[in-house]
């Protein structure tokens, strides 16, 4: 059985919120999209239940959830921070020398992508959350995952996904 094991990280440094610290413009399209996951039952049911306790506002920015329209996606502000609960384990969790931060009690796999966005998604948790933050949105560090850390923790217990 294969387990993540990231290298255990001091809750979010000044280092770690620099390098995310970018500024950008705003994008003139105020419509957001996901794809929707397609988890297992179980993972489903843990994901209905985040999206009960997700607030109504993140990072300052009140809910607009993308289309297509489900419980296993949520969006905040424009350009939007996306969550989706249910995705496939990232093969990122692989990598012994993959980037980890703790946030409020919650580890996330953090990955930079090529458009200059973060995706985080949740370790050791009985399913896998990610969260996108646009390049546009990145000003404010983690602020996004403290705002969700409490939601995650209530819904989505400490475990090993399927």
């Amino acid at each position: 059985m294969n387990f993540f094991r990231h290298r255990h990280r001091k809750p979010v440094g000044p280092a770690l919120v620099l390098l995310i610290t970018v500024a950008g413009c705003s994008s003139a399209d105020d419509s957001a999209s996901a794809a929707v996951p397609s988890p297992d039952a179980k993972a489903t049911k843990r994901c209905r239940e985040l999206d009960e306790a997700l607030p109504a506002e993140v990072d300052g920015q009140d809910r607009r959830d993308p289309e297509p329209s489900s419980a296993l996606t949520a969006g905040w502000g424009n350009p939007a921070i996306i969550l989706r609960c249910g995705v496939q384990r990232p093969a990122a969790m692989n990598d012994p020398d993959a980037d980890g931060v703790d946030v409020n009690g919650v580890g996330w796999l953090l990955q930079e992508q090529d458009d200059g966005a973060f995706r985080f998604t949740t370790t050791l948790r009985e399913a896998y959350v990610e969260v996108t933050i646009p390049k546009d949105r990145t000003g404010d560090g983690m602020a996004p995952l403290v705002d969700l850390a409490s939601a995650v923790k209530k819904a989505i217990p400490e475990g090993i996904a399927n």
